[in-house]
């Protein structure tokens, strides 16, 4: 699955998934404009969307893969390239496309390496996806970044993406970065621990917080 721009007041703008928004949302929403200044400011920029999910565990991770290192808009044109190879994405069908179709859509050797071994482990059950419901957010990393080619940004995007946890903070995320140096320090470049001493206080919504900073940035939201 891949999350997507809702909007609430506009069915016929939807896509053909089920969008509904997450039961924190308005709470989030609320509670993080009383409390950050920024986000007071930023969130009714964006009344009418949120981050929803068509709940598609591999194909989440397999965009996320995609993305990896490159701007947001060359993953888009590559994974749109592979959805025209591969309609109906599965774990099956990513396997019968196989290593040379994928690369010809602009995927790197690794890329593609990566990603059918997650087909593989999807379609042999050694991945179980469903197991991830019932852990906390540190587990579910933890799990995830034992398979091939997943570290802890696309466990975070995974996380955001497909399971909809409220609090993640993903602190390696080039847009996070950016959008709280542009918001909070003027443009000026900003570390890992002064980002998390923002994020503090996000918290229990830093993936509410983080999403509108990524609105901050680009209105149209990130597929994953």
């Amino acid at each position: 699955m891949a999350p997507i721009m809702t909007t609430k007041s506009s069915p016929s703008t939807l896509k053909p998934v089920s969008a509904v928004c997450p039961v924190y949302w308005e709470e989030a929403r609320a509670d993080l404009q009383k409390r950050d200044r920024i986000l007071r400011r930023l969130i009714p920029k964006h009344p009418d969307v949120f981050l929803a999910s068509r709940g598609e565990p591999f194909v989440t991770l397999a965009r996320s893969i995609t993305g990896q290192q490159i701007s947001v808009h060359a993953a888009e044109s590559v994974w749109s390239r592979v959805c025209t190879a591969v309609p109906r994405p599965s774990p099956g069908a990513f396997l019968r496309t196989g290593h040379d179709d994928l690369a010809a859509c602009g995927l790197s050797k690794r890329k593609c390496e990566y990603i059918l071994d997650l087909a593989e482990k999807f379609k042999s059950r050694a991945v179980r996806p469903d197991r991830w419901l019932r852990m906390t957010d540190e587990e579910v990393i933890a799990d995830l970044i034992q398979i091939r080619g997943i570290g802890r940004w696309t466990a975070e995007m995974f996380l955001i993406f497909n399971l909809l946890r409220p609090n993640i903070l993903p602190l390696d995320d080039v847009g996070l970065i950016k959008a709280i140096s542009l918001h909070y320090f003027s443009g000026e470049p900003v570390s890992r621990s002064e980002a998390r001493e923002v994020a503090d206080n996000w918290d229990p919504w830093r993936t509410v917080a983080t999403w509108y900073m990524w609105r901050s940035l680009d209105s149209r939201p990130v597929e994953y």
